[in-house]
């Protein structure tokens, strides 16, 4: 009979372990810790919703909806698709369940994303994103918080060196319109050099092609008009009052006249927080303002505004993290201390201790698990050699000075000293 093969994991996904998990579980823990100060909501919505959600809300022309979602059939009939991003998810949430009585709303979410794209560094078909919005806020200083937030959340994981805030304005709805009108009379004027991309992008999204990476279509695009001279009034001093927040909360940012969303309910503010140490691949946080979202899935006009990050390409720029060790490596002395051993150990934990205990082995084995697993400390159970303590506590290589390990051995001599009626001695710095 041949052999059954092994099922290969599929492109574009990955495995996170070790290292990697180390430095995803940190980006998450961080995001969470530093949502929390400003008062952001935990949501989590559904990994698939109806295929209508993302086809409305992000536009059927779009790359993502036309190229690159995953989309299927169930058994229903009905047409689902894994989420792409999370914003139109949140979008839809907060219209069928009512959240409009607690607006605005501050909330954040993670977990994976789905796009079917060419797999590359940084960049894969089931990524993980952390999200954070905004809704039904029209002042500018929901798009400072959020600007602060994201600045933060970049500096307490240590990689906003290098990293640069570039931001725009796309004016209000009167803006856009005048702005695009003079956007495809100038393109129009260079049908025949444009590519063949911003030649179809002049019929759906002309302003994306200000941001082309294509060599025929940049010199064009470089002398296309600036949005500043079609500002309204009052899209003029929307972004004036962003920039002015965000210089009294000390956030450096610079101006890109070139940072455009393509669909049309995109308004205002639009940012990218950039790097130039993942290559190609150099936005590590991005988004902007879309008040027109809520009303294009049939609600009400309202207002709102978010961003998305890559866990990955965030994961990507951190120093390693530290190893997790235990604190306590519960070692018996001989098989007939297994029983003890593991009430100790069950002890310690309910108490908070970290604590190891090997599934099996002798003394010695067991003592060299403990150091591969690079224990602060080894809590040996059971008769001593000769006369004196039932428990021995040992530091090996270990981190703690005297007086931290005195401290440890007596709060764990109060966890175990009154359940077993156990005295306690230290063996100090040696490895038994």
């Amino acid at each position: 009979m041949a052999k059954t093969e092994t099922p290969r994991r599929i492109r574009g996904t990955q495995d996170i372990f070790g290292d990697e998990q180390r430095r995803f579980a940190h980006v998450l823990s961080t995001f969470e810790r530093v949502r929390a100060l400003y008062c952001f909501q935990r949501i989590d919505i559904p990994v698939f919703e109806s295929t209508a959600v993302f086809a409305r809300s992000l536009g059927e022309t779009t790359d993502v909806v036309s190229k690159e979602m995953y989309t299927f059939e169930d058994r229903g009939g009905d047409s689902l698709t894994l989420r792409p991003e999370f914003t139109a998810g949140i979008a839809r949430a907060y219209l069928t369940e009512g959240w409009q009585q607690f607006s605005p709303l501050k909330l954040t979410t993670s977990g994976p994303v789905f796009r079917y794209e060419r797999p590359q560094k940084g960049r894969f078909r089931q990524f993980h994103q952390i999200d954070a919005e905004v809704i039904g806020a029209a002042e500018p200083a929901a798009d400072v918080e959020l600007l602060v937030l994201a600045d933060q959340l970049l500096r307490e994981l240590g990689v906003s060196e290098g990293v640069t805030l570039q931001l725009n304005t796309l004016g209000d709805a009167a803006t856009r319109d005048a702005w695009r009108e003079a956007l495809v009379a100038h393109f129009e004027a260079h049908r025949g050099e444009l590519s063949e991309d911003s030649l179809t992008r002049l019929e759906k999204n002309p302003m994306r092609i200000l941001d082309s990476k294509d060599p025929r279509d940049r010199p064009i695009a470089d002398s296309a008009p600036d949005i500043d001279a079609y500002l309204t009034d009052e899209a003029r001093a929307f972004f004036e009052a962003v920039t002015a927040g965000l210089d009294a909360a000390g956030v450096a940012w610079e101006r890109n006249a070139r940072l455009v969303r393509g669909l049309d309910y995109y308004r205002h503010t639009a940012f990218e927080f950039v790097t130039d140490k993942l290559g190609a691949q150099g936005t590590v946080l991005a988004g902007g303002r879309y008040d027109g979202l809520i009303g294009s899935l049939g609600g009400p006009e309202t207002a709102g505004v978010g961003w998305a990050a890559g866990v990955e390409r965030l994961a990507m720029l951190l120093e390693e993290p530290a190893v997790e060790r235990p604190l306590v490596a519960v070692i018996p002395k001989s098989a007939d201390w297994n029983s003890r051993a593991l009430e100790a150990v069950t002890l310690l934990r309910s108490a908070g201790f970290s604590c190891s205990m090997a599934f099996k082995g002798n003394l010695k084995r067991r003592g060299e698990i403990a150091n591969k697993e690079a224990a602060v400390s080894k809590l040996f159970v059971g008769d001593p050699d000769g006369p004196g303590s039932a428990l021995e506590m040992s530091f090996y290589n270990s981190s703690l000075s005297n007086a931290e390990q005195d401290e440890l051995v007596n709060k764990v001599r109060d966890v175990l000293g009154d359940r077993f009626g156990w005295s306690m001695g230290s063996a100090g710095w040696n490895n038994p």
